[in-house]
């Protein structure tokens, strides 16, 4: 048996839950539905089904408060309008950036590009960098002036 790494594992866990997140988002199926299906192709470790659950469940939770996020960072296209895959990897990072997934904003950002890459079009990377690149620019802003808001 392959012995896998925690990163390689921890991105296994992000590919189902970005998966299940396109298959609730286009076909309407349950969460629940999609997880067990996919999950049963995934093979992951008990650790690692539940993160990608984690993960799903978060993002479902958080949807309404990540697209604001995305329309603020990406205001020329409409949520509904971006391609899916664009648009449910940008949730999934956000989500982890946001509300917490276990990994630093970098980690969830170069997670991101490389699911872009993955299963986006050629313009999905650059276009995911650019959304996530510019909320932790903001971020970084706020942390860095005095008050902890925008100068």
């Amino acid at each position: 048996m392959v012995k896998r790494s925690t990163a390689d594992l921890r991105r296994k866990a992000r590919v189902v839950a970005l998966q299940v997140l396109y298959e609730v988002d286009v076909a309407g199926h349950s969460v629940d539905t999609s997880f067990g299906r996919i999950m049963e192709e995934a093979k992951l470790p008990t650790t690692y089904s539940s993160y990608a659950l984690e993960l799903t469940q978060g993002v479902i939770a958080q949807r309404e408060e990540i697209d604001e996020i995305i329309h603020k960072y990406a205001p020329a296209w409409p949520v509904k309008q971006l391609p899916v895959i664009d648009r449910t990897v940008l949730r999934l990072a956000l989500f982890e950036i946001r509300f917490g997934g276990g990994a630093p904003p970098k980690v969830a950002i170069n997670e991101a590009v490389e699911l872009a890459k993955t299963f986006g079009s050629e313009s999905s990377p650059r276009f995911v960098n650019g959304v996530l690149g510019s909320l932790m620019e903001e971020i970084q802003d706020k942390s860095a002036s005095p008050t902890g808001s925008p100068q």
